[in-house]
């Protein structure tokens, strides 16, 4: 196997939460992209022999559905919403801004493994829109002036860490609703923040 022992404990322990071992494929294809940042040949072998499923079957959950990379991505995946409520609220304008700053087309990255752009459909946030998610993380109520600012700030800095509260608070603006709880953990990489997955941290 291509996983080290740690990651196929981890595994086991994602099986056990379930009724029947391919339920858990989902959760297990979220672990083999923090893996690699895509979901490999080697991982879908690995799933397959775990769940004990065809690789087919791995590889048709995914390939349908766009969260799972077939390729490497950039350290920051951003992704900005094109549905029906961010698109009334200028959101062709942000998708714009973001393809200029990184000279990206849709599902592109750069030359420097930085970036990695794509326009998605409804991240769930229409209260807020128009609204982008960098490694899953969302930012609400962006202008085209504060998208250029958040992109400046990814490049300049290079977080390891995105947290989506110090992004709201820097370069947001109307929100969907108020958090209630302040939260300082966020993601390491283009896979949303799970703490069984050791994909959450907190900025120091």
């Amino acid at each position: 196997m291509s996983w080290n022992d740690s990651m196929i404990k981890q595994a086991k322990k994602i099986i056990k939460m379930y009724p029947q071992k391919r339920s858990a494929i989902g959760p297990l294809l979220h672990l083999a992209q923090s893996k690699d940042g895509y979901i490999s040949d080697d991982s879908t072998a690995v799933i397959s022999e775990l769940v004990g499923i065809t690789e087919v079957q791995v590889k048709s959950v995914s390939t349908f559905y766009s969260m799972y990379k077939q390729e490497p991505t950039g350290k920051y995946l951003l992704s900005v919403c094109k549905s029906i409520s961010c698109e009334i609220n200028n959101s062709k304008e942000i998708i714009d801004v973001v393809k200029d700053f990184t000279g990206l087309n849709n599902n592109e990255t750069d030359e420097n493994d930085l970036f990695t752009f794509e326009a998605v459909e409804c991240i769930g946030a229409c209260g807020g829109a128009p609204a982008m998610q960098i490694n899953y993380e969302t930012v609400e109520g962006l202008s085209s002036e504060n998208t250029i600012k958040l992109c400046e700030w990814l490049k300049k800095e290079q977080p390891d860490v995105i947290i989506a509260e110090e992004m709201q608070d820097n370069f947001g603006g109307t929100k969907s609703f108020d958090w209630a709880i302040k939260d300082q953990s966020g993601t390491t990489g283009s896979v949303p923040g799970f703490q069984t997955f050791n994909t959450t941290k907190e900025k120091k």
